[in-house]
């Protein structure tokens, strides 16, 4: 069996980028662990994904080195896994590493025994001895003689690790009733204590984009007018988009910055990141009015539709930081560069950009914006940016990721639909309808299971769909949908959302310890059967569930939902409470529970009407429209013509102007 690697059929790119590798590579599965038993060697586990730079230098410097394969493929069983195909996997091993070492991070290398057990890992480790890390040959060997010479100790530890990662969600304990309305408000002191007042966000370098704890002090600001909590949102989105994390030629946002400033980025773009930012400043343009977000919005989504976008609807998975295998080539810029590009509009693209013959990273300039709040570009400078990306079309462009991921196309298509309403983009929704046709034609099976990524083919394989879909996967869908259902009042779709949710509540509902397991009942068994509970790069499987399962509960009245959603925000409010920034995406579903949905109906052909509802952000408020649903409480007995405010299925009295329509809401607290 041994003696090959075995990547070459695979359907992930990453797989696929190590198929050439002289590594005896097997995708993760009973064939590898049945040829470690036979061999009576390890597992060597390494995980990692299309855009992750540093899996890309490990791959150079030891996975394609011919001796150090010799070393793998002969003292391991050697097994490389897509993280992004296989969140299951790699949530149990990334576990396990950071509760050895403390931390964690891709590429991830995991020895593992027999069993699926754990026993030694790590992140990156180097080609030679360097800043007290061993060289990876020093640990494959340490680690081959332990096998032989400590299989006991080795299995013990395995053991206790495995326990460890058991016990994780099993020592939370739900509470009888989720805690009031105010102590949401209250996390705002322990945020403001993390908070950038310089230059945004929480912490310091490396900084993550916080959409999910941006979307939460939204929510505290238009619950309380605490102008605190809005003065952090507007200085963080502000920072972001004038740092070089964004991208001013092209759109869109790179992962993470690798300085507080915001200025150097980690150069891979991240569907989901566009998903997440396009929202956080959609809505802040909403609450702030500032016209700079809304161009935030625009290009990053227009990027996604340029670059990410597969012609039958589908969203691709991401752009590498690398090209010509430099990080960062594709963007950056020589002072004589962008002199020579712009001509004439150059000396206003340097100040506009902040470009110096001395550079701002490794010689070169990462464009950024030096003042904060000016992003509305004049003539002069736009024409730059014109020329600037006309130029920069020609350069090679970092690789794509072209897998079709269920769980970040539906965050992807949440945000497309809400912003295609908001901003009255019709080939918006065009492309968001596109998109839940390609999701229900592609990545769902004949007999209805959801699968998790889907590839597009070529001469040597079809396209195909790959791996069960997880609980995030689900309840991102039926958020997805309801947001479809919102935009385009066609019913169907609060079907598709409805079919999705049971499915989500009859294959992952852990019903001993509440909450939602990562992997369904008719899945894979593995070493333990995980269950993400904070909510990190996305949100967590068990914060959308919540607040898809409340947003569609308010919609059709079905108490299944309504109770699911409950009993997860009962399970995690309380230690959310104290981790405010680890669990935003959960405390915006624990507002929508405590402060309760408003569900606004339209009847009959009142598109007025229904602009109204949309004009401000009102995260609280749900829209039925279009299509009656005759099987929803909301609409039984409606009158067409007219908008009707409900909370819990009871109504205020109708209205059929839409200056009313607008007092009704502010009295109801659809804010």
């Amino acid at each position: 069996m041994s003696g090959r690697n075995r990547l070459a059929d695979e359907t992930s790119p990453y797989l696929r980028q190590h198929a050439d590798n002289p590594v005896h590579w097997f995708p993760w599965g009973e064939e590898a662990f049945a040829e470690a038993r036979e061999r009576d060697v390890p597992i060597l586990l390494s995980v990692g994904y299309s855009a992750c730079h540093w899996c890309h230098v490990m791959a150079h410097e030891s996975f394609e080195d011919d001796a150090t394969a010799a070393v793998m493929n002969d003292g391991f069983v050697n097994v490389k896994v897509d993280r992004e195909e296989r969140p299951d996997v790699d949530a149990i091993y990334m576990e396990a590493v950071q509760a050895m070492t403390g931390t964690g991070g891709w590429p991830m290398t995991v020895f593992v025994d027999h069993d699926g057990r754990p026993f030694y890992g790590g992140t990156y480790f180097p080609p030679v001895r360097r800043q007290g890390m061993p060289s990876f040959t020093d640990l494959l060997e340490a680690v081959s003689t332990a096998w032989r010479d400590r299989r006991a100790d080795l299995a013990e530890q395995a053991e206790g690790l495995t326990d460890a990662i058991r016990r994780t969600g099993a020592r939370l304990a739900a509470t009888e009733a989720l805690p009031g309305r105010g102590a949401l408000h209250d996390v705002v002191p322990r945020l403001v204590e993390a908070f950038d007042a310089e230059w945004g966000g929480f912490g310091s370098a490396p900084k993550f984009p916080p959409s999910m704890t941006l979307e939460l002090l939204l929510r505290i600001h238009l619950d309380t007018g605490d102008q605190q909590a809005l003065s952090m949102v507007e200085r963080t989105l502000d920072a972001m988009a004038a740092g070089g994390m964004y991208d001013h030629l092209g759109g869109g946002f790179a992962r993470y910055s690798t300085d507080r400033r915001w200025l150097v980025p980690h150069f891979e773009k991240m569907l989901y990141d566009q998903a997440l930012l396009a929202g956080a400043y959609l809505h802040g343009w909403q609450v702030g009015g500032d016209d700079g977000h809304r161009l935030v919005v625009e290009e990053t989504i227009d990027y996604v539709l340029t670059v990410l976008r597969h012609p039958e609807g589908g969203f691709f998975s991401a752009e590498d930081a690398d090209s010509e295998g430099v990080e960062g080539r594709f963007y950056v810029w020589s002072a004589a560069e962008v002199d020579e590009v712009c001509g004439d509009d150059a000396a206003a693209a340097r100040a506009w950009w902040g470009v110096t013959d001395a550079g701002n990273w490794e010689g070169t300039n990462v464009l950024h914006r030096p003042t904060f709040g000016a992003l509305l570009r004049p003539p002069e400078v736009e024409r730059a940016r014109r020329a600037l990306w006309e130029r920069r079309e020609s350069r090679v462009r970092p690789g794509l990721d072209d897998k079709v991921l269920t769980e970040w196309n539906a965050l992807m298509l949440s945000t497309l639909a809400e912003a295609a309403a908001v901003l009255q983009r019709d080939d918006w929704r065009d492309a968001a309808v596109a998109n839940g046709e390609f999701l229900l034609t592609h990545l769902r099976r004949d007999d209805g299971r959801w699968m998790r990524s889907w590839q597009a083919g070529d001469a040597t394989r079809p396209a195909a769909a790959r791996h069960l879909a997880y609980a995030a996967d689900h309840a991102a869908l039926v958020d997805a949908f309801v947001r479809l259902a919102e935009l385009t009042g066609e019913r169907r779709w609060l079907v598709a959302a409805t079919e999705a949710a049971d499915a989500l509540l009859d294959l992952f509902c852990d019903d001993e310890h509440g909450g939602v397991f990562t992997t369904g009942t008719d899945a894979e068994a593995l070493v333990i059967r995980p269950k993400d509970l904070m909510d990190g790069a996305t949100p967590s499987a068990q914060s959308l569930a919540a607040m898809a399962l409340l947003r569609l509960g308010a919609l059709t009245g079905e108490r299944r939902h309504l109770d699911a959603a409950d009993a997860i925000l009962r399970l995690l409010s309380r230690v959310a409470l104290d981790h405010p920034s680890s669990f935003g995406h959960l405390l915006c579903a624990l507002h929508l529970a405590t402060a309760g949905t408003i569900e606004v109906v339209v009847t009959g052909h009142r598109p007025d009407l229904v602009g109204v509802v949309r004009e401000r952000f009102r995260p609280r408020a749900v829209l039925a429209w279009g299509e009656r649903d005759d099987a929803s409480p909301l609409w039984t007995g409606r009158e067409d013509g007219l908008a009707y405010v409900c909370r819990n299925f009871a109504c205020r009295r109708p209205v059929d102007d839409p200056i009313e329509l607008v007092a009704e809401l502010d009295t109801a607290g659809a804010t």
